[in-house]
C-alpha cells in the first residue's frame, strides 16, 4: 500500500530532526580567541582534514583516508571537473561528495549552487539534507560565519543559506532538470549518488537512458564558463553500470576516475586503515562469500551463472597455433543491432594436439551481420598459412542475406573463409549443454579420417575425447 502524504512528510521531518540532532553534537572552544578562530578558518581552507576536524568531527569517526584527501584537492583544484568517486563500499564517498566537499568549497569563497540526483527524489532530499542540518545546526558552523537557515527558503531537500552562497536542491532521475535557476544563478555542482538499483542493473536500456540524462540535461543545466563540476559517487558492484557508460563513452576522455578498492585481496591490507583492519575484510568475506566481496568493496565482479561459473574457466597462454589440430570459428547470427536485438556472437574454439580445449577469441556484440563477417576475415588473416580452420554458421531462415554478407565481406578483405553452413537442434539447449558442453563436427577436407571432438562433462570436471571414423 502506497504511503499517505502526511506519513511521508512526517518521515521527513522525522529524518531531518535526526540529522540535526547529529549536527549540534559539534561544540564550539569556549577559551578559544577571535584570532585563534581566524587562523584555524584560513588554514580550514587549505588544509582539507583540519577543516574536517574542526566542523565534522561527528562524521570523523575515524582519521581521514590519503585517498579521501587527495580526491578532495582534486576537485577543489579544477572547477571543470568531472569525476568519480568509485570508491568500495564503505569508504564514505557519499559523505565527501555530498557534505566535506561542497561545504569545503564555500568555505573557501566559492558560490556553490549544488543539485544532487539519485534513484528517486526522496532518496536525493535524504542525501542533500545532510548538509542542510550541517548548516542549519553544526555550533562551530555558525560560530564561525554566523546563522545560515534562510527562513522562507528552507525545505527538505531544498534550500539557501542565509547569504545566498550556497543553494542546494535534491532530483530523482526522472525528474525534469532542464532550466533549473534560482533568480540569475544556475547550478555550478551536480552531485550523482546512489543512482542503481537492482532495476536498473537489469536493464541496459534503462542505464543508456540514465546516462543520455546526464549527459543531455544535467552537464548543459551548468551554464557558467569557469565553474562546472560534476561528481558521481558509487562503487562498480556490477559488471554493466550507468557509470561504466559513461566511463567508456568517447566523449568523455577526460572524466576522472578515482576508482580505490577498499583493501588488498591477497594481503588484507585496509586502504582506510584507521577505520577497517584486515580482519574487518577477512569476515566480511566469510560472511557475504569472495564473489561479492569482491564486487561490492574491489569493483571486481564476475558472471554467475546457475550452472557454470568464471571458476569452471581456466586461463593460460595460448599455444603455438600448429598445436592446434583443428579450430572451429562458429557464428550466431541476430539479423538486427537495435537495443533489443540478440547478439551477433562469433567464438574461435580450438583442440590441441595434448587434446586441451581452447576458447581462443571472440566477437560478442549487438551489431549487423557485416561486422562480424569483416571480424572472421581479419581473424583467418592473422593465421599463418598451414593452420586448420573451419568457419561454419547456423542455418537460419534468411539463409540467402547471411551468405551475401559473407560474400561481401570476403571481397572487402581479399580472404576466401570458406564457411559452411550447419543445422543444430534448437530444442533442449539447457540439457545439450550439461550433458555434453560442445560438440565440433569437423568436415574439413583432410587427408585422414574425420574427427569428432567431445567434450564431456562429469561431475565437476571435463575431459576431452577424440574419435576417429
Amino acid at each position: 500500500m502506497a504511503k499517505s502524504t502526511k506519513k511521508r512528510d512526517q518521515e521527513k521531518v522525522d529524518s531531518y530532526l535526526r540529522r540535526l540532532e547529529l549536527a549540534r553534537t559539534t561544540t564550539v572552544d569556549a577559551f578559544e580567541t577571535l584570532t585563534d578562530k581566524m587562523n584555524a578558518i584560513q588554514r580550514a581552507k587549505w588544509d582539507v582534514e583540519f577543516m574536517v576536524n574542526r566542523y565534522f568531527k561527528h562524521y570523523a569517526t575515524a582519521e581521514c583516508a590519503e585517498f579521501q584527501k587527495d580526491f578532495a584537492e582534486l576537485v577543489a583544484d579544477n572547477p571543470l571537473i568531472k569525476a568519480f568517486a568509485e570508491w568500495g563500499r564503505g569508504l564514505a564517498k557519499s559523505v565527501w561528495c555530498n557534505v566535506i566537499i561542497p561545504f569545503w568549497l564555500w568555505l573557501r569563497g566559492e558560490d556553490v549552487f549544488m543539485c544532487v540526483m539519485s534513484d528517486s527524489k526522496e532518496r536525493a532530499e535524504d542525501l542533500i539534507a545532510d548538509i542542510q542540518a550541517e548548516f542549519e545546526g553544526n555550533e562551530v558552523i555558525i560560530n564561525d560565519f554566523g546563522a545560515q537557515r534562510c527562513e522562507g527558503s528552507w525545505e527538505y531537500g531544498s534550500f539557501r543559506t542565509i547569504d545566498q552562497r550556497f543553494i542546494g536542491m535534491a532530483f530523482g532521475i526522472k525528474k525534469k532538470v532542464r532550466g533549473i535557476r534560482v533568480g540569475h544563478r544556475r547550478p555550478n555542482l551536480w552531485v550523482v549518488d546512489d543512482l542503481e538499483t537492482p532495476d536498473t542493473i537489469g536493464n541496459p536500456k534503462r542505464m543508456r537512458k540514465q546516462k543520455e540524462i546526464i549527459e543531455r540535461d544535467v552537464i548543459p543545466t551548468m551554464t557558467d564558463k569557469h565553474n562546472r563540476r560534476l561528481l558521481y559517487a558509487n562503487n562498480r558492484f556490477a559488471r554493466v553500470m550507468t557509470q561504466t557508460m559513461l566511463q567508456e563513452s568517447h566523449p568523455h576522455p577526460k572524466w576522472y576516475v578515482h576508482q580505490i578498492k577498499a583493501y588488498n585481496k591477497v594481503t588484507y591490507e585496509s586502504a582506510w586503515p584507521a577505520m577497517y583492519d584486515k580482519e574487518y575484510y577477512q569476515l566480511q568475506e566469510e560472511d557475504m562469500g569472495i564473489p561479492a566481496a569482491y564486487a561490492e568493496y574491489n569493483h571486481e565482479t564476475k558472471l554467475e551463472g546457475k550452472n557454470f561459473s568464471e571458476d569452471d574457466i581456466q586461463w593460460a597462454e595460448l599455444p603455438d597455433w600448429f598445436d592446434f589440430k583443428m579450430i572451429i570459428v562458429h557464428w550466431d547470427i541476430a539479423y538486427t543491432d537495435n537495443d533489443t536485438s540478440d547478439y551477433n556472437a562469433v567464438k574461435a574454439w580450438g583442440v590441441c594436439k595434448n587434446n586441451k580445449f581452447w576458447k581462443i577469441d571472440c566477437f560478442v556484440k549487438q551489431a549487423k551481420m557485416n561486422l562480424p563477417c569483416d571480424w572472421m576475415c581479419e581473424f583467418k588473416k592473422s593465421l599463418p598459412q598451414g593452420v586448420n580452420v573451419l568457419f561454419q554458421y547456423e542455418s537460419q531462415f534468411w539463409n540467402e542475406e547471411v551468405q551475401r554478407n559473407i560474400d561481401e565481406a570476403e571481397d572487402r578483405n581479399d580472404v576466401n573463409l570458406n564457411m559452411m553452413k550447419v543445422d543444430t537442434p534448437k530444442v533442449n539447449k539447457l540439457g545439450r549443454m550439461l550433458t555434453m558442453v560442445i560438440v565440433m563436427v569437423l568436415s574439413y577436407p583432410m587427408p585422414h579420417d574425420i574427427p569428432v571432438i567431445i567434450r564431456e562433462s562429469s561431475g565437476t570436471f571435463h575431459r576431452l575425447v577424440s574419435y576417429k571414423g
